[in-house]
Order: structure tokens, then C-alpha cells, then sequence
């Protein structure tokens, strides 16, 4: 089976301050620790690095190096790989966002599921419920009900 990841999980799982944390970092060790092949586009990795190196968005963020050591730390893992973009991948993206009608924010998003498209992958662990909107794959809110 394969998954992809979203931000957020990696955020929370790294953010000591975060009310997700105690559960993403235990679930996201789960993931990488197993057999499943777990996706981090590239899409997810910058955003990531951005948001957890982004003085505006953290009291305390976190030191770029340390971003980056935590992504190549997953990175090393045999069952977590990083592919990118495809031939053909725009009209792959055109066809995700025309049916999401896709813009602003929901535009990173749709750069994620026509990835996911493109590789096989059906099923993104976040609790980002705009993934909702795309027709094509599952959402696994690891904190639901939480």
C-alpha cells in the first residue's frame, strides 16, 4: 500500500507546542517505520521547510537547518520517496483543479492530489479538509475525532 502525507503532519509532529503533536509525532514515526510507501511530494516538503523556518507563523520557528535535517531524515527512510512532476503532468493538474475549481490556496493543493494521480497514490494523511474537494482521493484526518 502507499500514502501520501501532507504538511501538516510533519509540522505538527516536529511542533513540541502544537495540541496535535502528541499524536503526529507517534503516528508519523508509524508510517515511516512501516511498510507502506510513503509519498512526500515535493509540494509538502517546501511547504514544510517554509512554514516551520517562518517567523511570522511560529513565536520560536525553526532553524532552517534543522528543517532540513528533519525532511533528510525521512528522506534516508527505504519506504519514503519524493517523485516529482511526470510528462503530461499539467493536463493532469488542469483536469484536478477544473473539476476543484481550484484557485488561491486550493491551487497548492491540487498541485498535490494531480501528483498523487500521476503515481498511484489514492489515500493523503492531513487533517486539511480542503482535500475533500477533489474527486479521486481519500483523506485520513489522523486526529479526527480527536
Amino acid at each position: 500500500m502507499s500514502l501520501a502525507v501532507d504538511a501538516n503532519l510533519l509540522l505538527y509532529a516536529s511542533d513540541r507546542e502544537s495540541s496535535f503533536h502528541e499524536r503526529a509525532r507517534p503516528a508519523l514515526e508509524r508510517l515511516v517505520g512501516g511498510s507502506d510507501i510513503i509519498y512526500l511530494f515535493w509540494p509538502v516538503i517546501m511547504a514544510y521547510v517554509w512554514v516551520a523556518t517562518h517567523p511570522s507563523i511560529f513565536e520560536h520557528p525553526m532553524p532552517p537547518e534543522r528543517a532540513r535535517n528533519n525532511i533528510e531524515t525521512l528522506l534516508a527512510r527505504p519506504n519514503v520517496v519524493a517523485p516529482g512532476e511526470l510528462d503530461a503532468f499539467w493536463d493532469r493538474f488542469r483536469d484536478v483543479a477544473s473539476e476543484a475549481d481550484a484557485r488561491g490556496n486550493l491551487v497548492t493543493d491540487a498541485h498535490i492530489v494531480a501528483l498523487m494521480i500521476q503515481h498511484g497514490v489514492r489515500t493523503i494523511w492531513s487533517n486539511d479538509r480542503d482535500f475533500r474537494r477533489f474527486a479521486g482521493i481519500e483523506v485520513h484526518d489522523p486526529f479526527a475525532g480527536a
